[in-house]
C-alpha cells in the first residue's frame, strides 16, 4: 500500500509536470501515469488501494466542491435569474435523450439500457469543470454576467438529476424497482436538492458555531480538517439516507459560508486549496487505472459518433434554451461547448455498475464511459483556458469569492550605502509572510567595486532563505526603477530614504518613485 501511495505522488506529479511543460493539461500526464501504473500497464499498485479507489473519488470530488461552494457568488446567480437552473436540467437531459435514441438506432438497444447510457455519459464531471471555472473567476473571464457561477451551478444540478435517473434505471432494469417509481422522480429530485441546500445551510451555521463562536479551532490547518471530516459526513451520510444530495449539500455549506462568515471562508479556501493538490493526484491517477483499454477495441468508432452526437446535438440544443432570453451573446453561448463537457469523476465512479449488475450491455455502457473520459476530461481541460480569452469577456475579479493565486514579487532598490540593510530587512519580511520572490536591482551610476562587494554580501546574508534575483543596471535611477518593475512583474516596490524629516524627502529619489509608480512602493526610513 506505501509503495502504491509513493508511486501515485511521483509518478503522477512528474507525468502532471511534464504534461503541463508539453502545454498539454496536467490532469492528462496524470491519467496517463494511471494508466501506466494500473493492471493495464506495469501492475504495480496494490489491489488493496485499487479497491478503495472508488472511496478515495468520493473525497477528491468533496474537496473540489466545497472549494465551488466557496467561490460562488450570490450576486451574480441572481443576475443570472434563471439561466444556472435551466443549465441544471436541459443539457443534460438532451444529452441523455440523443444519446437514447442513437443506441437504439446504432446498437439496436432498447428504450430502457439507451437512457442508463444516457445517464452515465450526461454527466458533467466537477473535477475538471469545477478547477477551470474557479481559474476563470480568479482571471475575470466572464465574471461580469457570472457566467463561470452559473456553469457550477449547473453542473452540480445536473449531476444530482441524472445519478437519480440513473439509480431509478438501475432498480428497473434489474427488477429492484416496478415502473411506478418513475412518476415519484420529480419529488425525488425536488427532495434531494431541498435536502441538500438545507443540510448546507445547517452545517455552515455548525461550522460557523464551531469555529467562530467557541473558537474550537487554533489554526487554519485545523479548520480545514474539520470542515473537510464535516463535509465528508454530508456525502457518506447520503450513501446510508439517500433522501438529499451529499455533493449538493456539500456545495451548498460553502456558499453559506461566504454569507455567514466571510473571513472564515476566506481561511477555507486557503485549506481547501492546499487539500486539491494532493486531493487531484489520487484522483486523476486512480481514474487513469481504473480504464479498461481492451474493451475499448470494438466500441471506440461508433462510441465517438455517440459521443459526438449527444453533445453536439442534445446538449447543444439544451444549451440554447437554457439561455435563450438571457444578456448571454453568440460567443459567450458557444464558450458552453468548451467549458461545459467534460466527462471523468461521475463516469469513473458509476461506468461499472450496469457491468456488475448483470445488465445487458454492460460491457459497452463501461467502454463507452471509458471512452468519454479519455476524450473529454483531456478536451475539456485543454478547452476551458484556451477558449475562454476568445469568447468571453473578462471583468474585475472578487477576492472575497475566490483565490487569486498571484506570485508575489518584491523589487527591492538598494544603493551601497547601510541604508540598503533595512531595505534588504523589509524585502525579506515581507516575502516570507507570503512566499514571495525578490528582485534586488542596484543602478550603477559610479563604479564602486568594493561597494557593489559588499552589497552583494548583504544580499546572500538576508535573503539566504528567499527566492531572489540581483541585477546591477545602469541609467537614471528613478526611470530604471520603474523599467525594471514592469519588467520582472514585480507587484510591490521596496526601497529606502534618508531623513526623518518630511521636507527631505520632496525631490529625492523615493518622492519621486512614489508620484511615478502605478505599484504600491514602501518606503523604508534611515534609522538613527
Amino acid at each position: 500500500m506505501l509503495s502504491s501511495i509513493i508511486a501515485i505522488i511521483l509518478v503522477g506529479f512528474l507525468a502532471g509536470q511534464i504534461a503541463q511543460r508539453l502545454r498539454v493539461p496536467a490532469l492528462v500526464g496524470m491519467v496517463l501515469a494511471g494508466m501506466l501504473l494500473g493492471p493495464q500497464g506495469a501492475n504495480v499498485l496494490s489491489p488493496e488501494l485499487l479497491a478503495g479507489a472508488s472511496d478515495v473519488r468520493v473525497i477528491a470530488v468533496m474537496v473540489i466542491l466545497m472549494k465551488a461552494g466557496l467561490g460562488l457568488d450570490r450576486e451574480k446567480l441572481q443576475q443570472q435569474g434563471t439561466v444556472a437552473l435551466r443549465l441544471g436540467f436541459l443539457p443534460a437531459l438532451g444529452e441523455m435523450l440523443v444519446v437514447a435514441m442513437a443506441t437504439i438506432l446504432l446498437l439496436q438497444w432498447d428504450w430502457p439500457q439507451g437512457l442508463l447510457l444516457g445517464c452515465v455519459l450526461g454527466a458533467e464531471s466537477p473535477a475538471v469543470i469545477v478547477p477551470g471555472m474557479l481559474r476563470l473567476k480568479s482571471l475575470g473571464w466572464g465574471v461580469d454576467k457570472g457566467i463561470p457561477d452559473a456553469i457550477l451551478t449547473g453542473s452540480a444540478l445536473s449531476d444530482v438529476l441524472l445519478l437519480l435517473l440513473f439509480n431509478l434505471l438501475m432498480g428497473l432494469l434489474t427488477a429492484r424497482t416496478d415502473a411506478g417509481g418513475v412518476w415519484w422522480l420529480p419529488v425525488q429530485v425536488l427532495l434531494q436538492i431541498g435536502l441538500g441546500i438545507g443540510l448546507g445551510w445547517l452545517m455552515a451555521q455548525a461550522l460557523v458555531w464551531l469555529m467562530v463562536k467557541q473558537n474550537w479551532t487554533q489554526n487554519a490547518v485545523q479548520e480545514g480538517l474539520l470542515a473537510a471530516a464535516l463535509a465528508l459526513l454530508l456525502v457518506v451520510g447520503a450513501e446510508r439516507l439517500p433522501w438529499y444530495s451529499g455533493y449538493l449539500a456539500v456545495m451548498a455549506t460553502g456558499f453559506f459560508l461566504i454569507e455567514l462568515d466571510a473571513p472564515l471562508a476566506r481561511r477555507l479556501r486557503g485549506s481547501f486549496d492546499g487539500l486539491w493538490v494532493g486531493a487531484e493526484l489520487f484522483l486523476f491517477v486512480l481514474l487513469g487505472a481504473s480504464i479498461q483499454l481492451p474493451v475499448l477495441a470494438d466500441t471506440w468508432q461508433v462510441g465517438l459518433l455517440i459521443l459526438a452526437l449527444g453533445t453536439l446535438v442534445g446538449r447543444g440544443l439544451g444549451w440554447w434554451l437554457s439561455t435563450w432570453g438571457s444578456n448571454w451573446n453568440g460567443r459567450e453561448r458557444l464558450f458552453l461547448l468548451a467549458g461545459n463537457s467534460a466527462k471523468a469523476t461521475v463516469q469513473a465512479a458509476i461506468g461499472a455498475l450496469p457491468l456488475a449488475a448483470g445488465i445487458p450491455g454492460g460491457d459497452q455502457i463501461l467502454a463507452l464511459a471509458a471512452l468519454s473520459i479519455l476524450v473529454t476530461a483531456p478536451l475539456g481541460a485543454w478547452a476551458i483556458p484556451t477558449f475562454a480569452p476568445r469568447l468571453l469577456t473578462r471583468g474585475t475579479v472578487d477576492p472575497t469569492k475566490v483565490s487569486v493565486g498571484q506570485p508575489v514579487v518584491l523589487l527591492a532598490a538598494v544603493d551601497v550605502s547601510p541604508l540598503a540593510v533595512a531595505v534588504l530587512t523589509k524585502a525579506a519580511e515581507l516575502a516570507r509572510r507570503s512566499d514571495g520572490r525578490v528582485v534586488v536591482v542596484h543602478v550603477v551610476q559610479v563604479a564602486d567595486p568594493q561597494g557593489l562587494a559588499w552589497l552583494r554580501q548583504q544580499v546572500e546574508r538576508l535573503l539566504a532563505d528567499i527566492r531572489y534575483e540581483f541585477l546591477c543596471v545602469e541609467g537614471s535611477v528613478v526611470e530604471t526603477i520603474l523599467r525594471m518593475a514592469a519588467t520582472v512583474g514585480a507587484t510591490e516596490i521596496v526601497m529606502g530614504k534618508r531623513g526623518q524629516r518630511p521636507e527631505l524627502l520632496m525631490g529625492s529619489v523615493s518622492q519621486a518613485v512614489l508620484e511615478s509608480s502605478p505599484l504600491p512602493v514602501v518606503v523604508v526610513e534611515e534609522t538613527r
